[in-house]
């Protein structure tokens, strides 16, 4: 299928990129700028900014509640950016479609981005977050069932790297991982999958600036051979919770998110993957609003079990 028409007209129209060294402050001001103001957003119960107190430091958090009830099972979610942008803001939309289409109470991690903050922090900032929630379950009213945890993008990478943190921490409470089309290979050598190629340019995000975009992390002290910056590289797969991962057909990483699932299952874990037709990478952030997209949330929910309140 070739790229869904409303995305090929979006991406027909996308500036040229700036010339010399990407400028982080004036990219993360653009993308605010396109934050829908507060009255457009989707309505829910409540949503509220606290501040998770972890080993890690007070990390901001915004919590997400899709309706009125004594409790919910949470998702804890990590926005995409190639870990230098993306905020609470810039994906609020995204946390608010999976509580309200799920119906868990979803605990979005402001964690700490590169360049200003050198690896591992803002993973070690996701871990913690999580761990807060689990033992915060009361004021935060949790259900004490689902505790999933989510990602797009890098934030999906995050996921990866917190499961299996977290398993070979021996904190077992993560009960579903939830990977939208991830960066799992950091490597960046354009031929170690097909995707790479087949969608080298064209479809948004484009192979040839894989590199420029991650390189604050990698800079930053990131190591793609170590296995929780490039979670594919992990040997041992055993033991982990059941993941759902979403790719997109047209996306340049799409080949390493589905390898992913394919090792998970190889390893005895319940893994699903699920190729979006006709989308490219970042979807699930732009275009969620064409309704085949939004479908992302409804399967999501499928996955955990779950419905809304």
């Amino acid at each position: 299928m070739t790229l869904h028409p409303k995305i090929a007209e979006v991406v027909r129209n996308l500036p040229a990129p700036p010339d010399g060294p990407l400028d982080p402050v004036a990219m993360r001001a653009a993308e605010e700028a396109e934050v829908a103001p507060l009255e457009d957003r989707l309505p829910l119960h409540s949503v509220e900014d606290v501040a998770a107190s972890t080993p890690a430091g007070e990390v901001p958090v915004r919590v997400y509640t899709p309706t009125e009830a004594d409790s919910h099972g949470l998702l804890v979610y990590f926005h995409g950016g190639a870990f230098f942008l993306g905020s609470l803001n810039t994906h609020d939309h995204v946390a608010r479609s999976l509580a309200n289409e799920t119906g868990l109470k979803v605990v979005s991690v402001d964690y700490r981005r590169a360049p200003e903050s050198a690896y591992p922090a803002g993973i070690q900032d996701c871990y913690a977050v999580v761990r807060w929630a689990a033992e915060n379950g009361e004021s935060l009213a949790w259900d004490g069932t689902t505790l999933a945890i989510a990602g797009d993008s890098s934030g999906g990478t995050f996921v990866a790297a917190v499961a299996a943190m977290a398993h070979g921490y021996g904190f077992d409470r993560i009960t579903h991982q939830i990977l939208y089309y991830p960066s799992l290979d950091l490597d960046f050598d354009p031929d170690r999958y097909p995707s790479l190629r087949e969608n080298a340019e064209g479809y948004g995000l484009e192979t040839d600036t894989l590199k420029p975009f991650n390189a604050f992390y990698i800079d930053s002290g990131a190591d793609p051979a170590d296995p929780l910056v490039s979670p594919i590289k992990r040997a041992n797969l055993t033991g982990l919770p059941p993941a759902l991962i979403v790719t997109a057909e047209h996306d340049p990483l799409r080949d390493e998110g589905e390898l992913y699932g394919q090792k998970l299952k190889k390893a005895g874990v319940a893994a699903t993957v699920s190729r979006y037709a006709g989308a490219g990478h970042g979807f699930v952030q732009h275009f969620s609003w064409i309704p085949e997209y939004h479908q992302v949330f409804t399967e999501t929910a499928a996955f955990l079990g779950t419905e809304p309140g």
